[in-house]
């Protein structure tokens, strides 16, 4: 008897995103499409997006893109597993529907509620929810407040027959989990498999991110312009194959998995999520095909009792000017340009009784700016001037906006144009992160086409609260043998690029940098090595808050997570990469000492990536 196997696609990765994905994946044999969405940036736009209108709310490629395909997705039986709902789930809905209507096909579509705490705010305010990391209490006033629901939900709408099934905020993994629990029956206690699932949802959340996109050794990933889009192929025991399409660009391989495995997560033995705590730092990859790797070894326990929310607020304004600056000394003509606006635009706020700005931030693109006091390329000649500025009131912005024209007539000789005209004033929105109990919010309901609606019983535990869902142990780890610098060996100082490969990701306000060894051996050298001292100097720019070190033995990784790095995170940053995204090239720029011959059989094995790396010339 041939052994079940489940087919689940990846085909969006975050609004934005490619349409070729779907027509892409639809010439493979797929079961399921998981469509994802949504981020806490994403949120904030669709709220702003649903104020003006109350058919808006959720992202509108997802309909668009879709439509075009939905009467080959039901001639084939594929179900459609999607968060695009946002904050508006039921608009998306009827959108969805009324595209099924317009090709001529029938699809029972379901919509998943619950998420949506902004009816329970006097009840929050009540139990005086604080930040999670801050502890500062509720805003008084939210844009959105929605819980990360788990997988629950998405297991009762395809249990009713749902072809299509459209959530609000849930997690991205839970998705694919859902698709999964329904399929193998798996139960709601059994935190293995769903750790297991919960992980298949992780390394496809992202699309091509886990075929080659944003990998460390970009130079070995061919035919971006058509990079694969992931395929799960999931077993009942929890095991599963990530391929792709034939015929498609990309690179699946155990090191642009394994970067995928630690995106965006905190200690990777805990990995909270509203189903199960899920346990990574075992997990093991095999590369079974030219274009297939295995994935085994995720472990989970019992979930805590409560939910994280994501709400977000308007905490005041924020414009941006672009300006861009040529000829010598670039860099210092930009950066007096940049002080001599924001002091003409406080001159003119005290002559009309304007409260100064909340907030300014230089950047000087093209002279390193995000490298900060490390920057090598302060002699440029041509630079883009970005100065970011916040206030309470649009109208000071405005005021300050009419000014940045008479940049070209005022200051200095190379003043080159705007770029993108006068900036305007635009919301400025923050995050706030908080949880709640379970049992304290209304449980989530699912309606299936015209049925009533089902409400979905969440099981209770008695794990208790996030603060105590830490490791039940500590993570194994492996005991390697240690390759060490020799006493009689020749040193060389190298970048870590030529050890270890890196991603980096965000979580409101914190990034992590997950770092992975290129070979087993050299775990212990680098454990020694990346100490959260090392890398908090490192980071030091732009770091305001402890760096943490957790391990994956499974994947030779260690993961790092730098609080209150991202200035604010997502929209409120002011930095041009509010999101870390660079942090983890930033890291293996980080220069140590090794044995000449580990140079050498680097370069052997890893061709020019890691010559480039190492900065040592190809005899």
């Amino acid at each position: 008897m041939t052994e079940k196997t489940v087919r689940i696609a990846g085909a969006s990765g975050a609004w934005g995103d490619s349409p070729m994905a779907i027509p892409q994946l639809l010439r493979a044999p797929v079961d399921y499409l998981v469509m994802d969405y949504l981020a806490e940036v994403t949120m904030s736009l669709l709220a702003r997006a649903k104020k003006k209108s109350p058919e808006a709310g959720f992202p509108p490629d997802f309909v668009a893109y879709l439509a075009p395909h939905l009467k080959t997705i039901a001639e084939r039986g594929i179900r459609v597993i999607t968060n695009a709902g946002g904050i508006n789930p039921q608009a998306c809905k009827k959108a969805l529907e009324d595209a099924a209507r317009d090709a001529g096909v029938s699809l029972r579509i379901a919509v998943v509620l619950g998420d949506d705490l902004m009816p329970s705010l006097d009840a929050l305010r009540t139990a005086d929810v604080r930040e999670a990391v801050s502890n500062a209490p509720l805003p008084s006033q939210l844009l959105s407040a929605n819980a990360y629901l788990g997988a629950l939900p998405i297991v009762e709408a395809l249990a009713h027959g749902a072809d299509i099934v459209v959530t609000g905020r849930c997690v991205d993994s839970a998705l694919a989990l859902g698709a999964l629990m329904h399929e193998f029956g798996w139960r709601a206690d059994d935190y293995d498999r769903l750790a297991a699932g919960s992980l298949v949802g992780h390394l496809l959340e992202c699309g091509p991110q886990v075929t080659g996109g944003l990998f460390t050794d970009w130079e070995r990933v061919p035919d971006w312009h058509n990079i694969g889009y992931p395929i799960a192929e999931c077993r009942a025991d929890g095991t599963f194959t990530v391929t792709k399409p034939q015929g498609t660009g990309g690179l699946l391989s155990v090191p642009s998995v394994a970067e995928q495995v630690l995106y965006e997560i905190g200690d990777p033995a805990a990995y909270l999520l509203p189903d199960v705590t899920a346990d990574f730092s075992g997990v093991k990859l095999e590369q079974v095909g030219a274009q297939e790797v295995c994935v085994s070894g995720a472990r989970g326990r019992a979930p805590t009792a409560q939910y994280k929310v994501s709400a977000t607020f308007q905490d005041g304004w924020r414009a941006i000017a672009l300006i861009a600056i040529v000829g010598t000394n670039a860099a210092g003509k930009a950066e007096r340009t940049a002080h001599a606006l924001i002091e003409r635009a406080r001159m003119l706020f005290r002559e009309r009784d304007h409260r100064d700005f909340s907030a300014t931030h230089i950047e000087v693109l093209g002279a390193e700016a995000s490298y900060g006091r490390e920057s090598r390329a302060r002699d440029t000649r041509e630079v883009v001037l970005r100065l970011v500025v916040d206030h309470q009131d649009p109208r000071a912005l405005d005021l300050f906006a009419r000014q940045v024209g008479a940049v070209g007539l005022s200051f200095a000789q190379g003043t080159a144009g705007l770029i993108g005209g006068r900036p305007k004033a635009t919301p400025l929105v923050r995050l706030f992160t908080f949880f709640v109990d379970k049992s304290g919010v209304q449980a989530p309901t699912v309606v299936v086409g015209d049925d009533a609606p089902r409400v979905v019983r969440i099981p209770a535990n008695d794990v208790g609260n996030v603060q105590a869902s830490g490791r039940t142990e500590p993570a194994s780890v492996a005991e390697i043998p240690a390759e060490s610098p020799g006493d009689d060996e020749a040193l060389e100082e190298v970048s870590l690029h030529v050890l270890a490969h890196a991603r980096s990701g965000d979580k409101g306000n914190s990034s992590n940098i997950a770092i992975f060894c290129r070979k087993p051996e050299y775990m212990p050298f680098l454990r020694s090595v990346l100490t959260t001292k090392r890398i908090g100097e490192h980071f030091a720019e732009v770091v305001d808050g402890p760096v943490e070190r957790f391990e994956a033995p499974g994947l030779n990784a260690f993961n790092f997570v730098l609080q209150n790095a991202l200035a604010g995170g997502g929209m409120a940053s002011p930095r041009i990469d509010p999101q870390g995204k660079a942090y983890g090239q930033r890291a293996l720029e980080m220069r140590v000492s090794v044995p000449r011959s580990w140079v050498a059989a680097l370069a052997k094995q890893h061709g020019d990536a890691a010559e480039h790396a190492s900065g040592v010339p190809k005899h």
